[in-house]
């Protein structure tokens, strides 16, 4: 049997290693897992999560176990593997399963279109793909946006107290039982525990995935971490063409916009009254406007109502201003509640200097008569 080098993976010697242990290669995994891989399948199966209607690249499928595993729950899968020894295997077991296609192919170099399948998987295969990388890239290429890729592996356990009985039993048992149920499986065994040890530990893997482009990569370990499962999904493509649209939002600007044009006409009949009106309500700024009505008495007329008017030329006609500013007032009263608040009226008392006016130097008048008085003595 030729044994690959574990530096180079010639894909021949691979190829044809594992044509030799195809027909008793599941029986070999069962013994010398114990059984862990049945449980290590059901685990990749759900991280899948294949459902009816789906398409599923299982590469290094092998003879199409875990194909059907992922075809049980009604997707359909297409079970690729670069060894035509277990594709022969695979077809000849599944040979009623409608729901799986067996494939030739080459990991690094995969026959199908970009965009063909809702996911793909691969188990115990990637390790042995002289060029992994370039298999993540193919898978990442194939699966549609927002699909996921699972990768079942064997790994390096964390701990130290699994690791040492781990590789001694790599190292020595496993070659042996292999080669106990078939003679031919002895050599391809010892490359197995080789490329086991060669391969990288668990962040290592999810860093390549990233690098071949895959988003929220993430893995857990599986029997102590002597199995990781990873899990990838290709970016999906539509949240970057939604994005130039947000500056939509913007829009609500202009919706303020008029609130702000109001400011500006309430500014101005509050500019004249006193800030703490304004700052309370708009409805005492409108009563503002009285106070300056002796100075224009058409604003205020024109700010209630025509009603107004009528009181403003009373004022200069009686020229006392104070009593029909209490009027005024009174009137006020009925229309708004608010206008109670104008006990600030009481600041035309200050025009209450108007009496000023009659009281003012127009006593002289009286003087008139006192220069009658020297005129009778003058006469005699």
């Amino acid at each position: 049997m030729t044994r690959p080098d574990t530096a180079t993976k010639h894909a021949a010697d691979v190829s044809a290693m594992f044509d030799e242990v195809s027909p008793r290669y599941d029986l070999i995994n069962d013994v010398l897992t114990v059984g862990n891989d049945r449980l290590w399948r059901v685990a990749t199966t759900k991280a899948i999560a294949p459902r009816k209607g789906m398409r599923v690249l299982d590469l290094a499928a092998g003879t199409g176990t875990s194909s059907a595993a992922i075809a049980a729950h009604g997707a359909h899968v297409v079970a690729a593997d670069f060894s035509e020894g277990m594709l022969a295997e695979g077809r000849k077991r599944h040979a009623g399963n409608d729901l799986i296609e067996f494939q030739w192919a080459d990991a690094t170099q995969l026959p199908f279109a970009d965009d063909s399948f809702d996911a793909a998987t691969i188990s115990y295969g990637l390790r042995n793909v002289n060029d992994p990388k370039a298999a993540l890239r193919e898978m990442r290429r194939v699966v549609k946006p927002g699909g996921r890729v699972v990768i079942a592996e064997f790994s390096t356990p964390p701990s130290a107290l699994v690791r040492g009985p781990y590789a001694f039993y790599g190292r020595h048992v496993l070659p042996r039982v292999a080669g106990a149920i078939n003679r031919d499986a002895a050599a391809a065994y010892r490359y197995l525990n080789e490329s086991i040890e060669a391969w990288p530990d668990q962040a290592e893997l999810a860093a390549w995935m990233r690098e071949a482009g895959f988003e929220r990569v993430v893995y857990r370990n599986l029997t102590f971490g002597i199995v990781a499962l990873h899990r990838g999904f290709v970016p999906r493509e539509t949240p970057q063409a939604a994005a130039p649209q947000q500056p939509a939002a913007a829009e609500p600007a202009a919706a303020k916009q008029p609130a702000a044009a109001k400011q500006p006409a309430a500014a101005k009949q509050a500019a004249a009254p006193k800030n703490p009106a304004a700052a309370k309500k708009p409805a005492p700024a409108k009563a503002a406007p009285k106070k300056p009505a002796a100075a224009t008495p058409k604003k205020p007329a024109a700010a209630k109502k025509p009603a107004a008017p009528k009181a403003a030329p009373k004022e200069p006609a009686a020229a006392v201003k104070p009593a029909p500013a209490k009027p005024a007032a009174a009137k006020a009263a009925p229309k708004k509640p608010a206008a109670a608040a104008q006990p600030a009226a009481a600041k035309p008392a200050p025009k209450k200097p108007a009496p000023q006016k009659p009281a003012a130097p127009q006593q002289p008048a009286p003087e008139a008569p006192n220069d009658t008085t020297p005129r009778p003595g003058d006469t005699p």
